[in-house]
């Protein structure tokens, strides 16, 4: 997450889509602002008809950007993760938590404690490699969130294993929606559409009408569909988004804690609308490691979540 090595491609990214394509439409003549920063390693647009919405929504995201990401030194994650043990933000302490919850949901399958293994394969600085079993197995010691202490009374978050490193990936995005929103009608703004790099939070109308979001398919520029959606989030999650090939094979940035590989479920995206951003972000990476079955299971948990899955036809066959 928020890698900035990635900034450089964005903008090609953001011309084929990101995984989503947003239609705009509108009924008669009125004035849109749109809004781009690069931010949380990827394009962010806010598209209101309030022109207060983009520097509210910017200022944040940046915000919550500072304390959650992992390649900012100076952040709450990175100086948790250097000393093992921190009294953090209640911002950080309730994303951490959410996250432990999320964790227990999935059985496990949601976990930020992947860090290490992001590091293992390359993801963090694109400098891709193929780690033997062995390495795996050891970093694999790292690996769960039951090795997170979480003390309410002050605060502290503290690793059990010496190690240990956070990533938000899967989850601060999401979060960092919400918290934008919060802000949006804060400010009396209630008509908004934040598009940040394949994650969407659609506030209010547009001219009366939901905001129409378009859902690219995994695998070539066409549409797959599209879905109408009012104070809600859409998260994709896809093999398309960060990997690297070899031998033929694709190795895509979105793990399965209990192998220490890539997720291998049989899906090569999945669409996820929920009421929040920090729902749709967990859910979205949630399903594409456990599969279709994993989201039947999900989705009498999160009966107000609906589940857009593409397969992998090849494998299908």
């Amino acid at each position: 997450m928020y890698n900035p090595k990635t900034r450089k491609y964005l903008l090609v990214l953001l011309a084929i889509g990101w995984g989503i394509i947003l239609a705009y439409q509108l009924k008669k003549p009125q004035k849109i602002y749109h809004d781009n920063r690069l931010l949380m390693g990827t394009f962010w647009e806010v598209v209101s008809s309030d022109k207060r919405a983009g520097g509210i929504v910017f200022s944040e995201a940046s915000r919550i950007e500072q304390l959650l990401s992992r390649y900012i030194e100076s952040s709450e994650i990175s100086r948790l993760n250097r000393l093992g043990r921190l009294k953090v933000s209640p911002d950080t302490f309730y994303i951490i938590k959410r996250s432990k919850e999320f964790w227990q949901l999935t059985n496990g399958a949601f976990d930020i404690t992947v860090g290490p293994l992001v590091d293992l394969w390359g993801f963090k600085n694109q400098q891709y490699s193929l780690p033997t079993q062995g390495q795996v197995k050891s970093v694999l010691k790292l690996i769960g969130e039951d090795k997170i202490i979480l003390r309410e009374k002050d605060s502290v978050v503290e690793f059990k294993v010496p190690g240990m490193q956070i990533d938000l990936g899967g989850i601060g995005k999401g979060y960092a929606l919400d918290c934008a929103v919060s802000k949006l009608k804060e400010n009396h703004i209630n008509s908004c559409l934040i598009n940040a790099g394949g994650q969407v939070y659609a506030l209010g109308n547009k001219s009366g009408r939901p905001w129409k979001i378009g859902i690219k398919k995994a695998r070539g520029a066409n549409l797959s569909g599209s879905l109408e959606i009012k104070n809600q989030s859409l998260s994709t999650s896809g093999d398309y988004e960060q990997f690297f090939s070899k031998n033929g094979k694709r190795y895509s940035h979105i793990f399965d804690p209990k192998t220490g590989y890539p997720a291998s479920s049989g899906i090569i995206a999945v669409t996820v609308v929920a009421p929040s951003g920090t729902d749709a972000d967990a859910l979205s990476t949630s399903v594409f490691i456990l599969g279709k079955q994993g989201a039947d299971e999900l989705g009498k948990k999160f009966p107000e979540a609906r589940f857009y899955i593409q397969e992998n036809e090849a494998k299908k066959q």
